[in-house]
């Protein structure tokens, strides 16, 4: 038997080109894409700690760098993406237990865990701004 015989007749699998996006399936990508963010956020933190171990100089030049307006946008969106990830995982962790299954519940999930994390966002940013 050939092989591109038994391929050919196979259906070709759908893309997500053809699906109308919905909450659920944007709120997934978005889980992966912070995810993918977080790896790169991690390193700025890794960046800040190995200059704080390395000497008092670079230290504060990397401190210039994190209080200019590219660092503090960039922290920003670490942080968001620190707490929309966050949301996603408690979304999955309810979703493994059973509860909130249904289409219109999943579906308000998915906005609610967005504007939730906008909000708890700007919330740590106005606390940490307050404290300093």
């Amino acid at each position: 038997m050939s092989s591109t015989s038994a391929q050919s007749k196979r259906p070709l699998s759908p893309h997500l080109s053809i699906y109308k996006p919905i909450p659920t399936m944007v709120m997934s990508i978005m889980h992966r894409i912070t995810g993918c963010a977080l790896y790169a956020g991690t390193l700025l933190v890794a960046w800040w700690l190995i200059a704080a171990a390395t000497g008092e100089a670079y230290f504060n030049w990397v401190n210039g760098f994190f209080a200019s307006w590219f660092g503090i946008l960039v922290m920003f969106g670490y942080t968001w993406a620190l707490v929309l990830h966050m949301l996603g995982g408690l979304r999955h962790f309810v979703w493994d237990t059973g509860s909130l299954m249904s289409k219109q519940t999943s579906t308000k999930l998915a906005y609610a865990s967005m504007v939730a994390s906008i909000v708890i966002t700007v919330l740590i940013w106005i606390v940490g701004y307050s404290v300093t």
